[in-house]
């Protein structure tokens, strides 16, 4: 019985840590060669720049996040395209005003680029 009882317990932990997802703020950059992370590797499209709260000094360097656009920090209406897209860390974005700095395809894919700005969830994958 405790057997059967310490199974479902763990499985429960394991649903919620894989629900749960952390809000954040993302915007988005153009220029990705040369990163922080990678150098002057290519790292393809679906990219971002962690911001100062996220980097822990390099430490999310090759990480991988799912981020979904949960509704506009600014005037422009209804950003949102309903769709959440996955990105590899490669860069650091010192000072920026959000968590995670998308790179401009994958911010196209969760909302409208004109928005510039948008509250998110993400999780590390």
């Amino acid at each position: 019985m405790e057997k059967t009882t310490l199974i479902f317990v763990g499985i429960i932990a394991s649903l919620v840590s894989f629900a749960s997802a952390t809000p954040g703020i993302a915007t988005f950059y153009t220029n990705y060669v040369p990163s922080a992370c990678f150098g002057s590797q290519d790292q393809g499209k679906m990219i971002a720049a962690a911001g100062d709260a996220l980097w822990n000094n390099g430490a999310v360097c090759g990480k991988i996040f799912t981020v979904t656009c949960t509704g506009p920090r600014n005037p422009v209406p209804h950003p949102c395209t309903g769709k959440s897209v996955t990105v590899k860390i490669v860069d650091h974005c010192p000072g920026c005003p959000s968590t995670i700095d998308l790179s401009r395809e994958a911010f196209a894919l969760t909302a409208n680029p004109v928005a510039g700005i948008i509250n998110i969830d993400y999780n590390q994958v």
